[in-house]
Order: C-alpha cells, then sequence, then structure tokens
C-alpha cells in the first residue's frame, strides 16, 4: 500500500463519524425532501409507508407553484421587498458603526458590546417586543409621538398597515443585527495595512478618498458575506413574521386580484402550506427557494469578479 493511499484511508477514517452523522441527518433528508415534492402527500398519509401510501405526480407540483400560485408569486415579491428594505439600510448601518467604533473612543469596548447585545437575543423574544413598541394603544412609539403632537402613524399601528408592515419588521430586524455586520467589519478593517492609509496621506488622498479607494475595496468579502446571508435570512424569514403577526401573516391585501396577507413572505408561505399538511407541496417550495438561493448567490460572485 503506497504511502498516499494508507494517508486517504486515515484521513477518511477520521472523516467517518462526521459523514454517517451528515449522510444520515442531512443528505437523507434533502434526498427524501425532494422524493416528496414529487409526490401528493397530505395529512393522511400513512407515515408508516411513507414511499407506497403517496401518490406520485411527477412535476406537477413544481408546475402548479410556478404557473398558478398567485400567493407564491406575491410570497416572492413580499421576499424582494424584504430584502431590498433590510439588506442595503443594515449594510450600511453595519458599516457605519464599525467605522465609528474603529475610532479609539472612550469606552468603546462597551459601546461595542452594547451594539452587539441585541444580536444573540432570540429571534421570538425580539420580536415579541418590537409588538410592544409597535402597538397603537399603548406601544411606546405611540405614545411618543402622541407627546410630541404628531400623527403620522396609522390608527391601526404600524403592524396592523399593510403599506407599513413590511418597513416595521425591517426596521425590528435591522437594528437586530446590524451589531454582528459591525464586528464583521470591524475585524475586517483592523487587518486593512496601516501603510496603505500612509501611502494615501503622501498622495494627499482626503480622508473620503481613502475611504472609497482603500477601504471599501479591501471589505468586499465582507459586503459578499452579508449579501449573501441576508438574501438567506430573507428568504427563510419566518420567526419574526410569526412572532409579529401573530401567527397570521399580518393584514390582507389584494395581489393580482387574489386576497393575501401582506407579510406572507416566502419562508412564511412554505410554513403555511406545511402547518395545512400540503406536505408534497410544500418540499416542492423548499426547493424552488433553494434554486432561487443559488441563483442570486451565483449572480453576486459574478458580479463581484467583474468588478475586481
Amino acid at each position: 500500500m503506497s504511502k498516499k493511499l494508507r494517508d486517504t484511508i486515515v484521513a477518511y477514517a477520521f472523516l467517518a463519524p462526521f459523514l454517517i452523522v451528515f449522510l444520515m441527518f442531512l443528505g437523507y433528508p434533502v434526498l427524501y425532501s425532494f422524493s416528496l415534492s414529487l409526490h401528493k402527500a397530505t395529512l393522511t398519509t400513512s407515515w408508516y409507508d411513507v414511499f407506497g401510501d403517496m401518490t406520485y405526480c411527477g412535476p406537477e407540483n413544481y408546475v402548479k407553484l410556478l404557473t398558478q400560485d398567485k400567493e407564491f408569486w406575491h410570497s416572492l415579491a413580499a421576499t424582494a421587498a424584504y430584502a431590498a428594505l433590510s439588506i442595503p439600510t443594515g449594510v450600511c448601518l453595519s458599516l457605519a458603526l464599525a467605522l465609528l467604533m474603529h475610532n479609539r473612543l472612550p469606552f468603546v469596548g462597551f459601546f461595542r458590546s452594547a451594539y452587539f447585545l441585541p444580536n444573540v437575543l432570540d429571534m421570538l423574544v425580539v420580536g415579541i417586543i418590537w409588538v410592544l413598541i409597535y402597538s397603537p394603544d399603548y406601544g411606546l412609539l405611540d405614545r411618543v409621538s402622541n407627546w410630541a403632537g404628531l400623527s403620522f402613524l396609522p390608527a391601526e399601528g404600524l403592524l396592523g398597515n399593510p403599506l407599513t408592515l413590511l418597513p416595521a419588521i425591517a426596521v425590528a430586524m435591522i437594528l437586530k443585527g446590524a451589531g454582528f455586520g459591525m464586528v464583521l467589519f470591524l475585524t475586517a478593517l483592523q487587518n486593512i495595512p496601516e501603510s496603505l492609509y500612509e501611502a494615501a496621506d503622501i498622495d494627499g488622498c482626503t480622508p473620503w478618498q481613502k475611504l472609497r479607494h482603500v477601504t471599501l475595496p479591501l471589505l468586499k468579502p465582507i459586503f459578499f458575506f452579508m449579501g449573501v446571508t441576508g438574501i438567506m435570512a430573507a428568504l427563510n424569514a419566518f420567526t419574526e413574521i410569526y412572532a409579529m403577526t401573530g401567527g397570521n401573516g399580518g393584514p390582507s391585501t389584494t395581489f393580482m386580484g387574489t386576497t393575501v396577507r401582506s407579510g406572507d413572505l416566502a419562508g412564511f408561505f412554505l410554513f403555511s402550506h406545511f402547518q395545512r399538511g400540503n406536505y408534497g407541496y410544500a418540499a416542492a417550495i423548499s426547493f424552488v427557494l433553494l434554486g432561487l438561493a443559488l441563483v442570486t448567490t451565483a449572480a453576486q460572485m459574478r458580479i463581484l469578479r467583474s468588478e475586481d
């Protein structure tokens, strides 16, 4: 036995525990979910004979989802709007905090911890807190606006109005996650060599020019990471929607002549079908969302490469 083959066998022997757990708890469920998406499986399906009792329908679930289900297209539109609201604003706020915390300010360690603290709180708890803040009857925001003599809030509250629901949820999630983005940007800023800034000073660059031509280009990996994770979070948004809409998806609105829930994002739409027992259809939704996530990630990578 050659040394290379022996080393390969030893390496796979060490990897075997992980591979077994991976195949058992992730690999098999993915394959089973794909098989499930090609079947009609409901609450009446016998789970003791999962493959024999399900009715095979081929790509019917996918065809129905993409060509007939207006609620699905509304969920994608709502998800795109939510992502457009939350991702750029969250990235800008995180970068601004990182640039501020990168300076030698008094008690900077305390402020860094304070900004990061909301990120470790449970999503459901954060959602409930913001429900109390947004409440039109006794919420902090309503009381402050009344005290200031302002009447810009809708009578039904920000979470009860179809036009303000998604922006209100986006604000809550941006403030929750800004601390995590701040840490990422701060770590990248601390790894930028000081010699680059010294060279820029010698060339007579202004602070804005140093930010634009030195700092921002070196932060591209963080921008890419936050963009990808932001898209994943938008596609999988469920807990915040569930907590801040009382589990019903928010107030009703119309989309292409169909009554829908204004907060019915893609992740919540998937949950609602799973909750109703439409397991095959829900599995099809999950794989369509997976495809969208892969496409958007590949597009981001291509854009970054073209800029380089």
